[in-house]
């Protein structure tokens, strides 16, 4: 092919077509507001930690376009954000700061900072059930790490609104689990692979800090 063929193909290829304007990334957009990063390291004196009892069907951000419940319709303060999450479904401890440091601290894996959780599942597990979760079990995403987990009594909490769905002649037990990964409804999925689901689910310790008696919907600073 001569080199006048070869240029006269080169200028008749097509331009390519820019994105639409919707489909381009603005380099000055920022993240939205659930998201925006925290100052990595602050003065002790400006670091803000909130420790809130979260209600069932609140979402762990403050705002949202369905107009369902939020941390706005409990938390006035500004300029805190979740370190790590809560499923909608799920109540008790959630952190909220202002600091990137303790952020991580609290939720990187590598950290291995224990959430404590306690569980009411269907039906009563067995001891090999237990020793299923404390060794690990293997989810779809991967083995689990090896948990902490206990019977125990039902814990003095709230009332549930609305209440969990009992199914007649099937007993409950509470557990409490404490795990140091933070996966999507880890624990949720845990104990419905060993044939236990998860009918209430209240996360009541995070590291060192802990629910205490803090009343469920209510925050506060510490």
């Amino acid at each position: 092919m001569s080199t006048s063929n070869r240029a006269s193909k080169s200028n008749s290829r097509a331009p390519q077509r820019k994105k639409p304007p919707f489909l381009q990334r603005s380099k000055s957009r920022k993240p939205p507001v659930n998201q925006r990063p925290l100052k990595p390291t602050l003065p002790p004196e400006q670091v803000k930690v909130v420790l809130f009892n979260k209600p069932f069907d609140v979402l762990c951000q403050f705002t949202d376009d369905q107009n369902r419940k939020t941390l706005a319709d409990f938390i006035d303060i500004k300029d805190v954000y979740a370190a790590g999450r809560l499923d909608r479904d799920s109540e008790g401890l959630l952190l909220l700061t202002n600091c990137g440091k303790l952020q991580n601290k609290l939720t990187a894996p590598k950290k291995s900072t224990y959430k404590t959780y306690w569980v009411q599942v269907e039906g009563i597990p067995s001891n090999d059930n237990l020793d299923a979760l404390r060794n690990g079990v293997e989810l779809k995403d991967g083995p689990t790490l090896p948990a902490k987990v206990e019977v125990i009594t039902e814990p003095d909490i709230w009332p549930r609104n609305p209440p969990i769905r009992e199914r007649k002649n099937i007993p409950t037990t509470w557990l409490s689990i404490s795990i140091t990964e933070g996966r999507n409804r880890q624990v949720r999925r845990m104990t419905a692979h060993i044939g236990h689901p998860t009918l209430r689910l209240i996360r009541a310790q995070i590291g060192s800090y802990s629910l205490g008696n803090l009343k469920n919907g209510e925050y506060k600073v510490v």
